[in-house]
This record gives structure tokens, sequence and C-alpha cells, in this order.
């Protein structure tokens, strides 16, 4: 089934709709994904080119890409493409299925149980998502992804919080399932003012 990850983040990202990510006795079932699409997408980490902080995403499909971001959050990515072509999907949101013990410690600041993992840093605090996780094989690795049987229902709209061009609705590459208390509200991208 991992197969289905050499195709483009856009094709691939609502089939992940529903999957889990599963790290030691925590486990989410994912409500709300992003794609990227390398070189050809101006809200992309690889949209200049491949370098050292972006490697990953130039590697083999079915691996994960961890960033840090805002200097205190790491988000995770699944790694899309043949090897040599960036491609990826931000895992934004999911539902905690298994361990809300551990991820509420974890998360002490969560008021209740759809806040555990709603955006994309909470997911990666949740699990346990670590800025060394990257490049993880995410079928024999310590993070793993467990592909849905059947793909869910979803919308679709403009990714959250994308700065400049890849943020505006040409680019409705955010997932999410309806209706699910988990998906984090959209926001558009701050324009921060030069001192």
């Amino acid at each position: 089934m991992f197969d289905l990850l050499s195709r483009p983040a856009t094709e691939v990202a609502p089939l992940l709709l529903g999957a889990v990510v599963r790290v030691g006795e925590v486990a989410v079932r994912l409500t709300e994904v992003e794609a990227y699409m390398g070189e050809a997408d101006p809200g992309s980490h690889a949209f200049r080119g491949p370098g050292k902080r972006n490697a990953v995403m130039y590697g083999p499909p079915g691996h994960l890409y961890t960033y840090f971001t805002y200097g205190m959050h790491t988000c995770a990515n699944v790694v899309c493409m043949p090897e040599g072509v960036a491609s990826g999907i931000l895992l934004r949101a999911g539902e905690v299925i298994e361990g809300v013990d551990v991820a509420a410690e974890r998360r002490a600041t969560s008021k209740k149980p759809a806040d555990l993992a709603m955006g994309p840093a909470r997911l990666a605090v949740a699990l346990g998502i670590r800025l060394d996780d990257a490049g993880t094989d995410l079928q024999t690795g310590r993070v793993r992804l467990e592909l849905p049987e059947s793909p869910s229902s979803f919308s679709a709209g403009p990714r959250t919080g994308v700065a400049g061009e890849g943020g505006t609705d040409e680019y409705p590459w955010r997932f999410w399932i309806p209706g699910e208390p988990s998906v984090s509200p959209y926001r558009a991208a701050v324009k921060r003012k030069r001192p």
C-alpha cells in the first residue's frame, strides 16, 4: 500500500485522512493534512531547490521529514514522489485514539481531548515526534504510518498560515475530514512589518 506515496502530494494527501500515526503507545488518527509540491510550490521548503534542511524531502517516499518552526516547534511531514523529487504532506491535526493519558501529559495545556493534536506542533508533541526523527522509514521506524483501508470524505481549501502566493485560493491543498473536532481552525498568514 505504501506504493501510493510515490505519487504527488496533492493526490496522496486526501488518502492519508483517517490514517494512523503511531509512536510507542500513542496513536493519532489523521483528520487534517496539507500538501506541498516541492520546487513547483512557493509554499514548500523545497521551492528554492535542495539543501541541507530539506534533504529528506528529496529522499525516498514513505519517510518522515521534520523541521523546526518559530524557533520552538517540531512539525512532521510524509515524503512523497520518487527519490530525487521533493513533495510532502504536513500532518496538521488528528484525534488521539490510543495513549490519551500520555498525550495529555505531554500536552498539559490542552483543555479537552480534541485539542491534544489540533495543529501540526501539537500533533508532534502529543505523539512525541522529535526533530531527530527526520528520515525515519514510516513502515519500520520509531514513527509508523498505518494507511486507511478506505478513503474518507473530505473538504479542501487554502493552506493555513502560508505566506505569499502559496497561501492563496490558487493552492487549495489543505484537506480535512468535515465535522471532526480535532481539525484546526483556518488561519491566513500574518503579514509582518519589517522594522
